[in-house]
């Protein structure tokens, strides 16, 4: 194992995510965030690593910082890593520490973002000024974003970027970012390191039901919120088949590979057999099925109702939200079962909506982020997934950039790190961060 990295680095990452985790860039959606502090903190890092930080906004107090470290083969591609700035709302009294302390304690880092997604934000500061130290460039140039507004629209963050600034990311082919490359232990005594290679598309949905208002004590047959009602409940509760991206088809491949599951219901096991059952193979898979059972289908989850302001008084309108996700390729069909779903009295519209992506898992830079965890964890399992959620990489798409989901942690037993996204007393032990550093600098050296 050639360790690259230097004490200095280990306890960077470890002060860098205490530190931002004490800057308060909570974004409750709508505009209401200020992640300049922030940004001015990590700006001082790079620069004090000899890079030339450029701080970028479109709204004021909005700031999103890049930077370009150049690399050895002025031929290569670049690479973009990246991290916002920006966190969930969290309340303080449901937590064990204050979720701004950034506390370090029993070698456990607290605090809003120390999973998503401050800890990346400082493995990438430690890796770059360690190789200012060192003298080290790596062979490509990466570039260096940190956003603004990730956990909401990305307007102020990667979609201003993208659409304002493409020529800071000129050359970049590919990128890495969060929610990848950390530790599942899947009950059965294997370590399995999942590498994000697609997302499914963002749908958030507006359904408005027109109808005749009226008095609450007669009948009506145009009572907006019964005709809301209907297509809610049938949004909701509608079956959407089975459809199997290249990426899930690689991750269940490698899960039954590793499970030695060959056949399925006595016959030979081949995804690409138009009858192969995928759902009785996850059945199979223990724990490990979380990879790939939320994207073996489109969702649509009701979130949000509206309607009427008087109990006595029929409304003439109703209005209710909808987060739907969607499968790489599967839009057009999104699209057609949500006019059969809502019918001739109820219209839906995005609220919101991003592409979904898919990624080559048979690239050089996929094998090289494979290559760079087995180092560090022996006897690790490396596996593709398609991520339920988005990140940046759907509006760094835009720009021809293929994004993948690559923030290394080695995790002990039973932390449960899908649950502290979003959760209560979110946190992140000290050793996953150096591993994370060991890792992420190896791969940015190399890929």
């Amino acid at each position: 194992m050639a360790d690259q990295v230097d004490q200095q680095a280990l306890d960077e990452v470890v002060t860098f995510t205490s530190d931002l985790i004490r800057i308060d860039t909570t974004n409750r959606g709508g505009g209401d965030c200020r992640e300049r502090p922030a940004a001015e903190y990590a700006a001082e890092q790079l620069a004090g690593a000899g890079l030339e930080p450029v701080l970028l906004e479109r709204t004021p107090g909005r700031t999103n910082v890049v930077a370009r470290f150049e690399g050895t083969d002025p031929s290569a591609d670049a690479l973009l890593v990246h991290g916002h700035l920006d966190v969930v709302p969290a309340q303080a009294e449901d937590w064990s520490v204050h979720p701004f302390s950034g506390e370090i304690r029993d070698g456990v880092v607290w605090g809003r973002g120390a999973v998503d997604m401050k800890n990346m934000d400082a493995m990438i500061l430690a890796v770059v000024r360690h190789w200012a130290r060192a003298g080290v460039r790596p062979r490509r140039d990466i570039v260096i974003a940190f956003t603004a507004d990730e956990e909401d629209s990305a307007a102020d963050g990667s979609g201003f970027l993208a659409d304002e600034h493409p020529g800071l990311f000129e050359g970049c082919t590919e990128g890495v970012s969060e929610s990848g490359a950390f530790t599942f232990h899947d009950g059965r005594g294997n370590e399995l390191y999942p590498i994000a290679a697609g997302e499914r598309g963002t749908a958030w949905l507006k359904l408005t039901a027109r109808g005749r208002a009226g008095h609450g004590s007669k009948a009506n047959s145009e009572n907006a919120i019964m005709r809301l009602s209907q297509a809610v409940l049938d949004i909701g509760a509608h079956p959407w088949p089975l459809r199997l991206t290249p990426t899930v088809k690689a991750a269940l491949r490698e899960l039954a590979a590793l499970y030695g599951i060959e056949t399925i219901d006595g016959r030979p096991l081949d995804v690409d057999d138009e009858s192969f059952d995928a759902d009785a193979l996850v059945e199979r898979l223990g724990r490990a099925a979380a990879f790939v059972e939320p994207t073996l289908r489109n969702s649509t989850n009701p979130t949000m109702l509206d309607a009427g302001y008087k109990i006595n008084v029929i409304p003439g309108e109703a209005t209710a939200y909808i987060d739907g996700r969607y499968l790489p390729g599967t839009e057009e069909e999104f699209r057609a079962t949500l006019d059969k779903l809502t019918g001739p009295d109820v219209d839906w519209e995005f609220h919101h909506r991003e592409v979904a992506l898919q990624a080559p898992v048979d690239s050089a830079v996929f094998a090289a982020m494979r290559a760079a965890v087995e180092e560090f964890a022996p006897g690790g399992h490396v596996v593709p997934f398609c991520m339920a959620g988005g990140t940046d990489a759907k509006q760094f798409s835009r720009l021809g950039i293929t994004g993948y989901g690559f923030a290394p942690l080695k995790l002990p037993e039973g932390f449960d790190y899908w649950s502290l996204f979003h959760g209560v007393d979110e946190r992140v032990p000290v050793e996953a961060l150096h591993f994370g550093v060991r890792v992420l600098e190896r791969f940015l050296r190399t890929a």
